[in-house]
C-alpha cells in the first residue's frame, strides 16, 4: 500500500488505509496554508492530511455494533439494498477524491443505513473509514474519531489484522495532534507487535517510521534516525517506494532538527527523485520544502531559489492555490532573510492576494501582520 503525504517542513505521521485494498493517506490540518515561521524546536509540529484514528476502545465494542445490525427481510429487499448502498459507497469515494467532503459524509451515512440494515459488516468498517477521512478533512476530528474508534472495533472483531495496523498507526495521529506523544508510542508499539505476529513487512516499515516520528517529537533525534533507517530496509523489502519516500523525507527532518546539513540535503534529495519517478507531488513538494531550509542554511541560496522555482511551477501545474501560497511565502520568508524587503513584501502581497481568493480571512490577516511588520524594518 503506498502513503500519500502532502506537507513539508514537518514530520508528518506516515498513514495507511484499507479502502478497498488501497491506501488514501491524508492530513488532519491544512498546514498548506498555515504560516507560522517553524524553529528547531518546533520541527516536529505534526499536520496530518488524510488518515488518523484513535486507540482506546470505542463505547459501543465491535460486538455490540454486530448486534445492533439487522436482518434483512428477504433476499430481493437485501439485494436490492446492498445494490443502493454500494452505489452510495462509490459515489462517495469520488465526492471524496474531488475534495467535496461534505457531499462524501452524506453519502456515507446513507450507506450505513442501509449496510445496518442488512448486516454487512465488512463494508460497515469501510464505510466508517471513509466517513471518518470525509469528517476530518472538514476539521470535525471528533466525529471523525468516532468514525475510526467504530472502524477500530469492527477490524478487531472480524480479526482484521492488516486493518488494525494500518488503523492502529493513524490512530498515533490523533494522540500527537492532542499532545499525546507517549500514548501515540504505545499505540504505534501495539501496531508493531501485529505486524510482527503475523510477518507483515509493510506494516512493520510503516509502524517503525512512525515510532521514529514519536522520537523525534521527543527530541530524541538520533534514535529516530535508526528506527527510520531500519524503517527503510522493510519498505525497500517491500518494493514500497511511496512509504520509503516518506520515511526519506521524516529522515530529512530529523537531520535537519539535529543540524546534520550534508545528510539532510542526502536525505531529501533522494526522496524528491523518487517522488517525482513515481509522480508524487505531494511527496517532492515535501522534499523540496526540506531542501530549501537545508540549502539556505548552509548559504547556498542560489539552490534554494532554484528550488522554490521548482516549487512553485509544481504547484501552477497542479492548479492548486494553497501550494501556490506557500510558494509565495517561502519566497518572501527566504528574500526577507536576506534584507531584501522590497522583494520580499512583492511575494507577501501575492501571498495575500491568495488568501483572500481562497476566502481564508485568518491567514489573510496573519500574512497582512507580517507585512506590517516588513515594512516596519524597511523604515
Amino acid at each position: 500500500m503506498q502513503q500519500r503525504h502532502l506537507f513539508p517542513k514537518h514530520h508528518v505521521l506516515d498513514s495507511a488505509s484499507t479502502f478497498n485494498s488501497k491506501s488514501y493517506g491524508f492530513w488532519l490540518f491544512k498546514g498548506v496554508t498555515t504560516w507560522r515561521r517553524v524553529d528547531p524546536s518546533q520541527l516536529f509540529t505534526f499536520y496530518f492530511l488524510l488518515f488518523t484514528f484513535v486507540l482506546s476502545p470505542i463505547a459501543a465494542n465491535a460486538s455490540d455494533i454486530t448486534q445492533q445490525l439487522h436482518r434483512p427481510l428477504s433476499n430481493s429487499s437485501w439485494r436490492y439494498s446492498r445494490d443502493e448502498a454500494d452505489s452510495l459507497l462509490r459515489v462517495g469515494q469520488q465526492q471524496y477524491r474531488s475534495g467535496n467532503a461534505a457531499k462524501t459524509i452524506d453519502s456515507c451515512l446513507q450507506a450505513l443505513e442501509i449496510y445496518h440494515s442488512v448486516g454487512d459488516v465488512q463494508a460497515t468498517g469501510l464505510t466508517y473509514e471513509l466517513l471518518a477521512k470525509a469528517y476530518i478533512q472538514q476539521d470535525r476530528f471528533k466525529e471523525g474519531e468516532d468514525a475510526l474508534r467504530r472502524r477500530l472495533a469492527i477490524a478487531r472483531d472480524t480479526k482484521d489484522f492488516q486493518s488494525q495496523i494500518f488503523t492502529l498507526n493513524n490512530i498515533a495521529a490523533i494522540l500527537l495532534q492532542d499532545g499525546e506523544t507517549v500514548a501515540a508510542g504505545r499505540t504505534v508499539q501495539e501496531a508493531l507487535k501485529i505486524a510482527q505476529g503475523i510477518n507483515s513487512i509493510e506494516g512493520q516499515g510503516l509502524s517503525l517510521s512512525n515510532l521514529g516520528l514519536v522520537a523525534a517529537r521527543l527530541g530524541n533525534y538520533n534514535q529516530a534516525i535508526k528506527l527510520y533507517e531500519t524503517a527503510l530496509t522493510y519498505r525497500r523489502q517491500k518494493g514500497d517506494l511511496i512509504g520509503e519516500a516518506n520515511t526519506l523525507n521524516n529522515l530529512g527532518d530529523a537531520y535537519l532538527a539535529a543540524k546534520n546539513y550534508p545528510d539532510t540535503i542526502s536525505a531529501y534529495g533522494l526522496a524528491m527523485r523518487m517522488a517525482k519517478m513515481n509522480g508524487d507531488s505531494t511527496i517532492q513538494l515535501r522534499a523540496i520544502d526540506g531542501l530549501v531550509k537545508a540549502h539556505s542554511s548552509v548559504g547556498r541560496n542560489e539552490r534554494a531559489f532554484e528550488l522554490l522555482q521548482e516549487r512553485l511551477i509544481l504547484a501552477q501545474e497542479l492548479q492548486n492555490l494553497p501550494e501556490q501560497l506557500k510558494s509565495f511565502v517561502s519566497y518572501a520568508e527566504l528574500y526577507e532573510q536576506l534584507g531584501n524587503y522590497p522583494t520580499a513584501k512583492n511575494f507577501y502581497e501575492r501571498a495575500i492576494a491568495i488568501a483572500h481568493t481562497l476566502d481564508d480571512s485568518q491567514r489573510e490577516l496573519a500574512l497582512k501582520d507580517r507585512l506590517t511588520k516588513l515594512q516596519k524594518k524597511q523604515n
